[in-house]
């Protein structure tokens, strides 16, 4: 994941020679019969920021090549950076803002959460009914049904999308499935089959459990909070009802939590940071822990890494509460969005179109990143397929997070509900605290509400 910034922007001594070029050898189009019609200084220049993702940056490039081909009216500038925010802040505070940026929540500088806050993101519902650039399908028949109608799209659950959906990632726990079939073990289906598998792994010197940081465990919980509790309940967590994290539900969830806590491998926590969070993935593919919370990116994250003769990912969704009970895998996806104070809205919604073109999808599945469109997991092969088809083996998907509000100062429920886990798994903390906290919390946010 380590790259530089990457402009696609000509210098105007290039731009000259190839208006120049262009005279001399293309004839004009679109109905422009002046020499300069395809000077590509009279080009619109649209601004596109992108994280550099695990994903790599080649693809972005291979996109706007392929879109600038379809769209000749546009010159793209592309900037591509592992750490976007503090690459594009500078130039936000100034009043400069790209026209489209490639940033999801859930990241720790917060930066699109505090753009929602502010209400400084563009209302983009209309691209859903925009026809895909160079295509005739609408963009809202080409989307997998359900990911325009979250929080996460819409935070402030008014009917209207702000961001786009993105390269999206079935979550769940991963393991090695060739050390399973070596043991004889089978993948639990509910949690009491969990606590069995962790004593019996315990015996060989194998611990159950451990996780990357605790920012895996969102969509670990958000899961979670479904199997307890339904649709309905992980509605109201997310909207901070009254009381809602001191019903029995939640409860259940927090200690599960806390026994799952007694199963971790013992030198997570060390490592449980953005520098060192590899070697607790490398616990899976040293056979020295059996599962982790994770998203399809891990693979691409651990391909160089060293791992145990015959190592063979494995996916599931998280065991059920009980025999028969639901089970969730969580969805996670990126977001795409138009800064309100961005100059060029227009071409950036066409732009937005064209990444949901079968064109762009390929390209960008090529990486590894794939495209909430229908009928795409059909198209995939290896461990996409494995990954991308939980859903057709039973699991539930879950989508959307917590809802928007006013920012209140020292008060953050991400902080409070995923990385206090930390301190549970050392012993620093009881979950009953843990679970005062989170309420408490969720006392403060609930009149911040958007």
């Amino acid at each position: 994941m380590k790259m530089k910034k990457k402009f696609l922007l000509s210098g105007m001594t290039a731009l000259l020679s190839f208006s120049l070029i262009a005279c001399q050898s293309s004839e004009t189009t679109n109905g422009d019969d002046s020499k300069d019609g395809n000077d590509s200084s009279k080009k619109q220049t649209l601004q596109v920021a992108a994280l550099e993702s695990a994903y790599g940056k080649d693809m972005w490039t291979k996109v706007i090549d392929a879109y600038e081909d379809a769209n000749q009216n546009v010159n793209v500038e592309l900037m591509v950076d592992k750490n976007l925010e503090d690459a594009i802040s500078p130039n936000m505070k100034a009043g400069n803002y790209p026209d489209v940026v490639l940033l999801g929540t859930g990241r720790k500088l917060a930066l699109t959460e505090t753009l929602i806050k502010d209400k400084a993101l563009e209302d983009i519902t209309d691209v859903l009914d925009k026809t895909v650039f160079g295509e005739d399908a609408k963009v809202k028949d080409k989307l997998v049904p359900g990911f325009t109608d979250t929080l996460a799209t819409g935070p402030y659950n008014d009917g209207k999308t702000y961001m786009a959906p993105m390269f999206y990632s079935p979550t769940g726990l991963f393991y090695n499935a060739a050390l399973l079939k070596e043991k004889g073990w089978d993948v639990p289906k509910t949690w009491d089959e969990m606590w069995a598998l962790g004593d019996k792994a315990k015996a060989e010197g194998i611990s159950l459990f451990t996780y990357p940081t605790t920012g895996y465990f969102d969509a670990f919980f958000y899961s979670l909070l479904l199997e307890v509790g339904g649709p309905e309940f992980y509605n109201k967590a997310m909207k901070y009802e009254d009381g809602i994290w001191e019903s029995p539900e939640a409860t259940k969830a927090f200690e599960i939590v806390g026994k799952l806590a007694k199963y971790t491998e013992p030198t997570t926590v060390a490592n449980a940071n953005d520098k060192d969070y590899t070697k607790n993935q490398q616990l899976i593919l040293d056979n020295k822990a059996l599962f982790m919370p994770n998203g399809t990116w891990v693979v691409g994250e651990m391909k160089d890494a060293p791992r145990a003769d015959g190592f063979e990912w494995g996916m599931t969704a998280l065991p059920a509460i009980e025999n028969g009970g639901d089970r969730y895998a969580f969805t996670f996806f990126e977001q795409m969005w138009v800064p309100a104070q961005a100059k060029n809205k227009d071409a950036a919604k066409d732009f937005l179109t064209f990444v949901y073109s079968d064109k762009a999808a390929a390209i960008f599945a090529e990486s590894g990143a794939i495209q909430p469109i229908e009928g795409i997991s059909e198209k995939l092969t290896g461990d996409n397929k494995l990954f991308y088809s939980i859903y057709d083996s039973g699991a539930k998907a879950g989508m959307g997070g917590f809802a928007a509000t006013e920012a209140v100062e020292g008060v953050s429920m991400a902080d409070t509900l995923f990385r206090t886990i930390d301190s549970i798994v050392s012993g620093d903390k009881k979950v009953k605290d843990w679970q005062k906290s989170v309420e408490k919390v969720s006392d403060q946010l609930r009149s911040a509400l958007k």
